[in-house]
């Protein structure tokens, strides 16, 4: 396993718990501030432009074909703070519930499109990717309390709001989701266990499950030793699997086979997301969180287009 220091420049400071980045065309970075519940626009001259008032607790992002944003909300967190560095321990007092929240870049105009499915509640909906066909796989993470902790699933649904359906449960804290190149398998990551997944895609919203001992229906691709944390993903186009991870701060690098490759130390413990863009998508976007801030590096290797 090659070891690797993250080096590049801090975009933007300052920010409440940054995660989700989003590159768009013009060179602007779409974010959202967990605790502000607000979405964000940096753009290359580091300006800040807020968007839209989410609430609760926004968190992963993506752009859909229709131009709009979709936020994976998770209904909030409780906060600490101390020397400068914020982390969540638990639902927010005032948490309700969650849901996927569609945005309009525009107007800042906000719509919840999801909140259950077949009845059952969002309980803190995490990461978002979609498909080749429009359609969106997402993570609910479940909802830690102080006494107890809410299992989470994977979900898959239409970005018209005409359907939704429940593809994997139960999933211990699953967070970071993304596709394979060829659009065939779904990869997850969870947080408590620092445990990569994957699953085989059978048709949009069907995944292949595997039995018992499984505990989540995947396939493991790596766990990593010692005590870390994993958090959202990105997928290069030679499908290695890029996974941001907590504690011992940075990004972990698998191949599909599931060799750890690499790891790119970050100079904090809550490096939580990462996106790419450029004309060879090899600018990554890191969101570094415990500090509010958005660094930009050169990647070794492109990243995968996304679908839209």
């Amino acid at each position: 396993m090659k070891y690797v220091k993250l080096e590049g420049e801090i975009l933007a400071s300052g920010l409440q718990f940054p995660e989700g980045p989003v590159a768009l065309d013009d060179g602007s970075v779409l974010l959202v501030e967990i605790v502000s519940g607000c979405l964000l626009r940096i753009y290359p001259d580091r300006r800040k432009e807020r968007v839209a008032h989410l609430g609760g607790g926004p968190n992963g992002a993506a752009l859909g074909r229709d131009g709009y944003c979709y936020v994976c909300n998770n209904g909030g967190f409780e906060w600490h703070t101390e020397n400068g560095f914020t982390r969540p321990v638990a639902a927010s007092p005032a948490y309700t519930g969650g849901s996927i929240q569609r945005v309009n870049l525009e107007t800042g105009q906000v719509q919840v499109l999801y909140s259950h499915c077949d009845g059952i509640p969002l309980h803190g909906p995490n990461d978002i990717v979609f498909d080749d066909t429009g359609g969106f796989w997402f993570t609910d993470m479940g909802k830690a309390f102080h006494d107890r902790l809410m299992r989470g699933a994977l979900y898959y649904a239409r970005s018209d709001g005409s359907g939704i359906r429940r593809a994997a449960f139960p999933v211990l804290t699953p967070n970071g989701i993304g596709l394979s190149p060829d659009g065939k398998t779904l990869y997850v990551s969870e947080t408590e266990t620092s445990r990569l997944w994957e699953y085989p895609i059978v048709e949009p919203g069907v995944l292949h499950l595997e039995s018992w001992p499984s505990p989540n229906g995947g396939r493991l691709v790596h766990g990593l030793p010692g005590f870390q944390r994993f958090d959202s993903l990105a997928v290069e186009a030679s499908g290695n699997i890029c996974v941001a991870t907590l504690v011992k701060g940075g990004i972990s690098v698998f191949s599909p086979d599931g060799e750890w490759l690499e790891f790119h130390a970050a100079p904090e413990g809550y490096c939580t997301n990462i996106c790419f863009a450029g004309p060879d998508l090899r600018d990554a976007y890191i969101t570094l969180s415990g500090r509010g801030e958005l660094m930009k590096v050169e990647w070794p290797r492109a990243g995968l287009p996304l679908h839209a």
